[in-house]
């Protein structure tokens, strides 16, 4: 029988959420410093957070922030991007480094 690797394993040790949360704290900062960034796209985004987004998060599907994070990270790319905000592009690409 052959033997396959689990492809989680370099998971270990690794707080994938607690970077997720990172990157939506960042999000969160950069749409109060530009208000003109929030668009219909992350209006939609946030309202599949959970209230406690950085408490409240699940592995089975329902509230789990890092699957947005990871789904959307192109889209949260391109806005980190379109307005030159580093800490949010280095946590992204953390995030998407370690976790996605």
């Amino acid at each position: 029988m052959k033997k396959t690797r689990d492809r989680y394993v370099s998971f270990e040790n690794i707080d994938c959420y607690n970077n997720a949360i990172e990157v939506i704290d960042a999000m969160k900062e950069l749409f109060d410093l530009h208000k003109e960034s929030k668009n219909d796209f992350w209006v939609s985004f946030e309202e599949k957070l959970p209230e406690d987004y950085n408490k409240e998060y699940t592995k089975d599907g329902s509230h789990d922030i890092l699957y947005l994070v990871c789904a959307n990270v192109y889209y949260i790319s391109d806005l980190f991007e379109e307005y030159e905000f580093e800490k949010g592009i280095k946590l992204l690409e953390k995030a998407e480094m370690e976790c996605c």
